[in-house]
């Protein structure tokens, strides 16, 4: 694959996931919706990478330090909200702290995250644009 074909992979499948959390979402599934909202942002910041770097990007999933490897800018707001994504990658993938997150993903803290998980998709979506 050359490089516009691998940013085009990762948007492709982030814009698969969006719908796949929604669909978690409207199914009460809270915290696999949150699971999947943090891929969705995790693959559009690969394609960053992509773009930015002319490579493969690495297989991590920390939104911060791929944010970090890419050539745009994050507000300090920014920067947090991304830490606090990474949560959801974590504490879903261990049974000590999923139970705990399980009881934490009510409809509204899910709805408050994920709105907000949505308007970065799109924020990240705007400065994909040529």
């Amino acid at each position: 694959m050359d490089i516009n074909q691998q940013v085009d992979y990762w948007l492709k499948s982030a814009a698969h996931d969006l719908e796949a959390a929604e669909s978690l979402f409207q199914n009460q599934k809270y915290d696999w919706c949150l699971f999947i909202g943090h891929l969705v942002i995790e693959k559009v910041l690969k394609a960053f990478y992509v773009k930015d770097n002319n490579e493969i990007p690495p297989k991590i999933h920390n939104l911060l330090r791929l944010a970090e490897r890419t050539g745009l800018l994050f507000s300090d707001i920014q920067k947090q909200f991304l830490g606090e994504v990474n949560r959801f990658n974590i504490e879903t993938r261990y049974p000590d702290t999923l139970h705990s997150f399980y009881k934490v993903c009510t409809e509204e803290f899910t709805e408050e995250y994920f709105k907000k998980i949505k308007e970065m998709y799109q924020w990240l979506l705007l400065r994909m644009k040529p």
